[in-house]
């Protein structure tokens, strides 16, 4: 769990951290770009900048989907 003042997308990045697209997140979530790009909006999961390029570590993601997960009763 994480306190509450915490950001859901702020991980550290390894070195070998690749940056996805947008395009490649969806795949890699198993969703649509749209989706990924309302999380982005949202500001509920960290993405980089690169001048017009938007791209997300994939350590990122991994974090995204950690968060959601149910324990088993």
């Amino acid at each position: 769990m994480t306190k509450s003042g915490d950001r859901l997308g702020a991980v550290e990045s390894s070195p070998h951290d690749e940056l996805l697209t947008i395009e490649q997140a969806g795949k890699y979530l198993a969703t649509g770009e749209r989706f990924v790009r309302r999380l982005i909006a949202e500001r509920r999961i960290a993405y980089v900048k690169l001048g017009k390029y938007v791209r997300l570590q994939r350590s990122a993601l991994d974090a995204f989907i950690n968060a959601g997960r149910v324990p088993s009763a």
